[in-house]
């Protein structure tokens, strides 16, 4: 099997055991460093979105300063070389599994490609290789922003897996009950309560078991969605506009991107699934002024 394949090297078994061994690790030796925050629930048009407002931004920002003081005006990649302490494990022998070291969700993955890939490439075999090993270990939501105007804070191209759910008090993905009125043409589905661009299909469950055959399918299938949405590859595999994917075992969403902003509100794949991140109460007024899926809607694509 050659490199770009992405031979699979995790053992999906024993993924979740390594995340939660290695979780207590990086944060006894101090550098995981979780964003405390609480949350609330804020319903709009059927879905009840959780919102979550940060309680203490100090660490992420000294540590942010220290970087750029370290790397004296140059890029600073993270994930070139990544803090072995932030090591999961290897994934494939194209991609490894670290955390997000700094956090707001418990558990949350990064899953990084070994060697420098743009962000704004379109997804690969290999990409989806990976996203179905891990998902194959963990129940989760894993998602992708491609592109800064999407929410990616970096340019090395990484997948993103939190799992399910989201609390304890919300057994679903937030916005999951609108699914169920999905219109399909074909394998291709639009979701009548979401008033922006985007394209939704069905994943099979079982592809964890195999997930070289769910990479394939779900290749496939990220292509079709990506022309559903006006956003075929441009000559050099780089994409043609900045999109949201989401996916879990059992579904994927895309949605093309207009603005990575509103407001002071940053939103990213998560905003999405119905899960969106204030910094401040001001913040969280202006959300609850517009409406969360108001909010959304400006930053997609509106009908």
């Amino acid at each position: 099997m050659t490199r770009t394949e992405g031979k699979i090297l995790l053992k999906p078994d024993t993924l979740w055991e390594q995340v939660k061994k290695q979780t207590e690790y990086a944060l006894n030796c101090g550098v995981l460093l979780s964003i405390p925050t609480e949350f609330e629930f804020v319903e709009q048009d059927g879905v009840n979105f959780l919102v979550r407002i940060l309680s203490n931004l100090d660490r992420k920002n000294a540590d942010k300063k220290k970087r750029e003081k370290k790397s004296a005006g140059k890029e600073f990649n993270p994930f070139l070389p990544y803090e072995q302490d932030l090591f999961v494990a290897d994934i494939s022998d194209t991609h490894v599994c670290i955390f997000n070291k700094f956090n707001v969700v418990d558990y949350h993955l990064l899953i990084i490609t070994r060697d420098f890939e743009e962000q704004e490439k379109l997804l690969t075999l290999a990409d989806f290789t990976a996203m179905w090993a891990c998902l194959a270990g963990i129940d989760g939501l894993a998602f992708y922003n491609g592109g800064k105007l999407a929410g990616a804070s970096q340019r090395h191209k990484h997948l993103q897996l939190v799992p399910l759910p989201f609390t304890a008090s919300a057994p679903q993905i937030p916005i999951a009950p609108l699914f169920a009125s999905a219109k399909f043409e074909e394998y291709i589905a639009t979701i009548p309560g979401l008033p922006f661009v985007h394209a939704f299909a069905s994943l099979q469950p079982a592809w964890v078991d195999s997930p070289l055959i769910g990479a394939d399918a779900t290749l496939e299938i990220y292509h079709k969605l990506l022309r559903a949405v006006g956003l075929g590859a441009v000559d050099d595999d780089r994409q043609s506009g900045a999109y949201n994917l989401l996916a879990t075992r059992e579904w994927m969403l895309i949605v093309p991107r207009s603005q990575e902003h509103f407001q002071s509100i940053s939103v990213n794949s998560l905003g999405f699934a119905g899960a969106l991140l204030v910094k401040n109460a001001s913040e969280m007024q202006i959300l609850k002024q517009h409406g969360p899926m108001n909010i959304l809607k400006e930053v997609a694509i509106a009908y």
